[in-house]
């Protein structure tokens, strides 16, 4: 039972975080040494398989992704094509909204804010050109994210300073983070 117990974690883990991750940090995070997290993802791999499933395993030296599985490529390319040519949906929008007014921000702390998987929404509006993501120079593996420059060109700003009440919804987060901050410290 341990072993399915690790097996739901790290499932958990790559599924919450979207990208990719360590093995180093799935093992640090589950509190398990790595040769355990690897057996586990072999026994992940082996489940996908024996169950048919529609999700898979991406690896790429020390690192692991949950993906969609080869064998539905179409069908997830279908919805997004479906998806890129419609309106954004609200979700997008509040994704979207966070994103400007807070960047650069991260996968996760948007995930936090609107308190659910933004996966799909970040990848819609990468996809739009509407953001951008770079590496975060203090976290590894941590992408952030930020408004490209035809977002603001469409929205017919200068810089996200300009957005409708940016200060006062800027400073409203930022002081939430910077308690935040001080509780993890204490």
């Amino acid at each position: 039972m341990e072993n399915k117990n690790l097996e739901a974690i790290i499932e958990g883990i790559l599924f919450a975080h979207g990208e990719a991750v360590s093995l180093e940090k799935i093992a640090k995070t589950a509190k398990k040494n790595e040769s355990e997290i690897k057996n586990s993802l072999k026994n992940l791999e082996e489940k996908y398989k024996d169950k048919n499933s529609g999700i898979s395993l991406l690896y790429q030296k020390d690192k692991i992704k949950l993906i969609s599985a080869p064998e539905v490529g179409s069908y997830i390319e279908k919805m997004i094509k479906e998806d890129f040519d419609e309106n954004l949906t609200p979700a997008t929008l509040e994704t979207l909204t966070i994103a400007v007014y807070l960047a650069p921000i991260s996968r996760a702390e948007i995930d936090f804010i609107r308190g659910v998987n933004s996966g799909f929404m970040l990848r819609a509006l990468l996809m739009r050109g509407l953001l951008e993501r770079r590496p975060d120079p203090k976290r590894p593996y941590i992408y952030l994210y930020e408004p490209t420059f035809n977002l603001l060109q469409y929205l017919g700003i200068k810089k996200v300073e300009d957005l409708p009440e940016y200060e006062k919804y800027h400073n409203i987060l930022k002081s939430h983070e910077e308690n935040v901050e001080k509780k993890d410290v204490l």
